[in-house]
């Protein structure tokens, strides 16, 4: 159960907030983790989140009499992964990132990182983003970063940018040792898992394909797996013209 005053709750909470905390309690009792019964237990939480959108209403709207004692904790991206770890009484790592569209995949990736160190036993991990606010579209309309007709043809010749979207997801991790002696229900394996940056490329956003592919064979060589193994790829492709 979480309870919060009505003020803190219905108008200076980010809706990210409150999403995240709804997802993560849905995805623990999907995992067949009790929420309750994971107070004071080394539970690590991963979380990516880019953008602020709603603080445009209060803490950055540039009018201080809309601040008040709420608003500000209600739209930090970090007390959006700290608000999870205290809700839940987690004591685990809690790390908030923004590493643009890579976030959540790196939130997983630090997760299983944190996991094999033993820092955490179990692990929340995944990634947010909900658009309230027209700044960030009107930027990336002036990168000329979205497509024309909001549709995201990635890899085809006619690719011209993508389309923004929303959403929430969480996925909880545990070592794979632990997770069979619990007899969890274990629905993946993650075994492998890489990461870098690109560098100096074309462009300060300009894919580089020489560190893509040098990210993939490290990736390959962690998980111990031969390309010829690789049966289905899911792709980040913006649809972009570097993309197309």
């Amino acid at each position: 159960r979480i309870e919060f005053s009505g003020r803190e709750f219905a108008l200076a909470m980010d809706p990210q907030q409150r999403l995240l905390l709804e997802v993560s309690y849905t995805a623990l009792e999907h995992s067949g983790q009790s929420p309750e019964q994971l107070k004071g237990t080394q539970t690590g939480v991963f979380i990516g989140i880019g953008f602020d959108d709603y603080a445009r209403r209060s803490v950055t709207s540039g009018d201080p009499t809309l601040i008040d004692a709420y608003s500000s904790l209600g739209n930090t991206r970090s007390i959006a992964v700290g608000r999870i770890a205290y809700v839940l009484g987690l004591q685990g790592p809690v790390i908030q990132l923004d590493t643009t569209c890579s976030s959540s995949l790196l939130a997983v990736h630090l997760a299983c990182q944190s996991l094999r160190a033993k820092e955490c036993n179990l692990a929340l991990a995944g990634g947010v983003n909900i658009m309230l606010s027209p700044e960030p579209m009107i930027g990336f309309c002036k990168l000329k970063a979205l497509a024309t007709d909001g549709r995201c043809k990635t890899f085809d010749a006619q690719a011209d940018g993508y389309g923004r979207g929303e959403g929430c997801g969480i996925v909880v991790l545990k070592r794979l040792s632990d997770a069979i002696a619990n007899q969890d229900n274990i629905l993946s394996l993650i075994v492998g898992s890489a990461v870098n940056h690109d560098g100096q490329s074309n462009g300060l956003t300009a894919p580089n394909g020489s560190a893509q592919e040098t990210v993939i064979r490290q990736a390959l060589l962690n998980a111990k797996v031969e390309p010829s193994q690789i049966q289905y790829v899911e792709a980040h492709g913006t649809g972009t013209r570097a993309n197309s």
